[in-house]
């Protein structure tokens, strides 16, 4: 073999681990802040259910008490939204969920990995059996007249 020998394996870096990347898990029975509201206005149900979602999932780990008021503005743009939906409300609130990571494309952007608890594992779906090794798949295929 040619060339020094290879690093000990304690002293290799992997070239595509993100130096800042955080690993997320969510916090339970945390607790969910009001809705800022200026206006006193009658949320719509949807807009409390995302607000309760938002802060009951991992990302909320991160975020800081001054990220209220900020979010806020968000649920003004939900609540705008499922009141009276239209284009422009959805292209602000994409744009004004990417800052909290509210999408998995945002979490990878921000550089956020949520890790999976136990009970989230029993909740997702169980892959399907894999085949019994020896079996042709193009078995089940048939000519067509």
């Amino acid at each position: 073999m040619s060339g020094p020998p290879p690093k000990p394996a304690h002293l290799r870096q992997r070239t595509n681990r993100k130096p800042g990347a955080a690993t997320i898990e969510a916090v339970e029975n945390a607790e969910i802040p009001e809705i800022p509201n200026p206006d006193k206005r009658e949320w719509h149900p949807l807009t409390l259910e995302a607000w309760q979602h938002a802060w009951e999932s991992p990302m909320a780990s991160q975020w800081l008490e001054t990220d209220i008021d900020a979010l806020g503005r968000v649920a003004l743009l939900w609540d705008a939204f499922y009141k009276a939906p239209d284009v422009k409300f959805m292209s602000e609130i994409r744009l004004q969920e990417q800052r909290f990571g509210l999408s998995p494309l945002d979490r990878t952007r921000l550089q956020w990995e949520v890790t999976r608890t136990d009970e989230a594992e029993r909740k997702r779906p169980k892959p399907a059996p894999a085949r019994a090794t020896g079996t042709d798949p193009r078995s089940i295929l048939q000519a067509v007249k």
